[in-house]
């Protein structure tokens, strides 16, 4: 039979998004609990150098970055347990939260799971992540100056992330497994108007080789058949993130993708009143660890204030959308 505990605020996930709330809510001696998942720190730690952090002039390795993240929360007082969450359930308060072994009830809680990236899956393709293999061309664009890199896909995402790593590369070849791509036209004439991007079409990336980092890919024409090896120094994956909501699937309001919404973008909050959400769990625009320690600032202060707000009695919670702004009149 699993423990129980009565917590005021758990924070569900970790990474930039997690840790920030996790500080700021145990300045505001919240004295939040941290079910971080069994792999700490999200995406970052996968990370080789983080260059676009303020306040590390000199870069940061990812894994680095988070353990400092996780040392300045715990030294406020958050407590964090590497252990993943298999069950909530938030139509009531207080709301109830299981990992294998525990039970824990809590009057609020911060959802930080994050996005994964989708991959390919490919031989090569999770040996040399960080080594060459990226799926975002914002956090390592940089360190291709000079060099020639693959894109794979063929949406929006693909296409901004090619046009964007003109900027440092030299050549940038998109592959795609159609003859056309699925970006908006204004996006596609822009790529096709930019001498350093090419096209290799109907085809995927069966492979990935490479030394001490990454050298060339095995291509695969779909409609031929033909296997050819292309020589390049990175490979960035733009087929899209995957939200990491199942486990609030039926209770928050998502979207026809799976990230969280927010009634009110102004706030973190959720549809359900004392639940607030943050980091790429619900931004599927920006996903910088930036933005998201931003976003877990901002939970924070929103659930400090909820809970100033509320008493802490039972009440049916579902669909109930609590503002705020209610209560500074």
């Amino acid at each position: 039979m699993n423990n129980r505990h009565v917590e005021d605020l758990i924070i569900i996930g970790s990474g930039p998004a997690g840790f920030t709330a996790a500080l700021y809510a145990s300045r505001a001696e919240l004295k939040p609990l941290v079910l971080a998942g069994a792999e700490l720190g999200g995406q970052l730690m996968i990370t080789t150098d983080v260059d676009n952090y303020p306040g590390f002039p000199d870069g940061v390795m990812g894994p680095e970055m988070m353990e400092l993240f996780q040392k300045q929360a715990e030294k406020y007082g958050a407590r964090i347990e590497p252990v993943d969450v298999t069950k909530v359930d938030l139509t009531s308060r207080p709301f109830r939260v299981w990992t294998a072994d525990e039970e824990y009830t809590a009057d609020s809680v911060i959802v930080s799971t994050g996005a994964s990236a989708k991959w390919l899956d490919v031989p090569g393709e999770t040996k040399y992540r960080g080594l060459g293999v990226s799926a975002c061309a914002t956090c390592d664009g940089f360190f291709f100056r000079n060099k020639q890199v693959v894109v794979v896909g063929g949406g929006d995402v693909a296409i901004e992330e090619a046009t964007f790593l003109t900027r440092f590369a030299t050549s940038v070849t998109v592959v795609h497994r159609r003859d056309e791509l699925r970006a908006s036209k204004s996006m596609q004439a822009r790529a096709r108007n930019n001498p350093k991007i090419k096209f290799v079409w109907d085809s995927v990336v069966e492979e990935v080789f490479g030394e001490a980092s990454v050298t060339g890919v095995r291509l695969k024409n779909l409609k031929t058949g033909d296997e050819s090896v292309f020589d390049t120094d990175g490979l960035f994956v733009a087929i899209g993130h995957e939200p990491n909501t199942h486990l609030f699937r039926g209770q928050i309001d998502l979207d026809a993708v799976g990230y969280i919404e927010a009634p009110s973008p102004e706030t973190t909050e959720t549809n359900i009143a004392g639940v607030f959400a943050a980091g790429d769990v619900r931004d599927h625009r920006y996903r910088q660890a930036v933005t998201a320690a931003g976003d877990g600032c901002k939970a924070a202060m929103d659930a400090e204030r909820w809970l100033e707000a509320n008493n802490k009695a039972d009440v049916d919670l579902t669909n109930e959308i609590y503002s705020l702004a209610d209560t500074s009149r």
